[in-house]
């Protein structure tokens, strides 16, 4: 006589024959597709690992009899992309700057080259977006220390500020009129005054004239007799309310006292003509540049 199946009572399906604590094991096998297709992917996986390397090693991993490589697919594409490049990044090197800015082509190339350049060499003191922060310029905005046109932001980015390898490297520097004792304190407080007046930001009006005699006697001569700076000689503009070191009463006070002094690396040496000329193109992109 055949066995008596036994059938679960709630959901009338077919059990095992297993039990556990009261509890049974209902008998509901995979359905037939999805075994072949498990069978499916033991055989792909085995064939896989034949054919390419994928089995690890002591020292290495099996080739595989395909002979395939990731590596050596990377370097081919490397080279093909290098030698399809070659020619604009000869004629680069061959062109001035505002020669490159005339050639469209010529002129998107560079950018873009420019453009992965400064995330890799500028974006960490510059920021991601060129934004700047304290002690580093906004290069998306129009206030340049030094100028912003093209030959004078490669100038800046080949020679670099206050960097003391490169014989060309921009140099300015302030004097510390408190620390050396050029000013007194309340001179530097007049004059602090009277420098936060020409963007209506003066505190304590009351002193402003004064300040204005200190600053015509002590710093006009590097600033300008309009506190508009000089670009020859690295010195900002004051009225524009654009602050390398913050822009309140406190941190002009302590820039005058004791000035700050920041230093850019010159990047000519490192990165070569080619990419200094990218940078330049791409910074000169984002808005700023003049």
């Amino acid at each position: 006589m055949a066995e008596k199946k036994d059938i679960d009572p709630v959901s009338q399906v077919e059990t095992t024959g297993h039990e556990w604590d009261g509890i049974k094991e209902l008998n509901n096998p995979l359905p037939k597709w999805w075994l072949y297709t498990f069978y499916a992917c033991i055989a792909f996986a085995a064939a896989y690992s034949v054919y390419y390397p994928a089995i690890p090693l002591i020292e290495g991993a099996t080739t595989g009899i395909g002979g395939y490589s990731s590596r050596a697919e990377l370097q081919a594409e490397l080279t093909e992309l290098s030698a399809s490049r070659s020619g604009l990044v000869e004629r680069i090197a061959s062109l001035e700057v505002s020669e490159i800015q005339k050639d469209g082509e010529l002129r998107r190339f560079a950018i873009a080259g420019g453009e992965s350049a400064f995330k890799v060499y500028c974006s960490q003191c510059h920021g991601s977006g060129a934004q700047g922060a304290p002690g580093y310029p906004n290069l998306n905005d129009d206030a340049w220390i030094w100028g912003g046109s093209t030959e004078q932001i490669r100038a800046t980015i080949a020679h670099g500020v206050r960097y003391e390898d490169d014989p060309d490297t921009r140099w300015s520097e302030m004097p510390a009129f408190g620390r050396d004792g050029l000013l007194s304190r309340d001179q530097i407080v007049a004059v602090t005054q009277y420098v936060l007046s020409l963007s209506d930001g003066a505190t304590d009006p009351t002193v402003v004239e004064d300040g204005a005699t200190v600053y015509a006697e002590n710093c006009a001569a590097c600033h300008g007799n309009r506190a508009l700076g000089d670009r020859q000689i690295g010195a900002p503009n004051l009225r524009d309310a654009i602050w390398l070191y913050g822009g309140g009463a406190d941190d002009i006070y302590a820039q005058i006292q004791q000035p700050k002094h920041g230093v850019m690396p010159g990047w000519q040496s490192r990165l070569g003509d080619v990419t200094v000329k990218q940078l330049t193109l791409y910074i000169h992109s984002l808005g700023g540049g003049e």
